[in-house]
């Protein structure tokens, strides 16, 4: 059986309060090349984070600041 080399973990050096729309950096951190989110698995956010990380990244899309 292969086993996959795992994808490197973005650092949680945040805190909520940075997690917006506008901050586009921090947030294609959390993107794939494709523009799709990372699910938990990869980025080890707890769930709480997760929800307003891709809350804000939809936003951001909508407000055309990302892909």
């Amino acid at each position: 059986m292969e086993h996959r080399t795992p994808r490197p973990k973005p650092k949680v050096d945040f805190t909520i309060d940075t997690v917006d729309f506008k901050n586009v950096n921090l947030l294609r951190q959390y993107v794939t090349d494709a523009g799709r989110l990372l699910p938990r698995k990869y980025t080890g956010l707890p769930a709480h984070y997760q929800r307003q990380l891709g809350r804000s990244i939809k936003r951001a899309r909508q407000m055309l600041m990302m892909k």
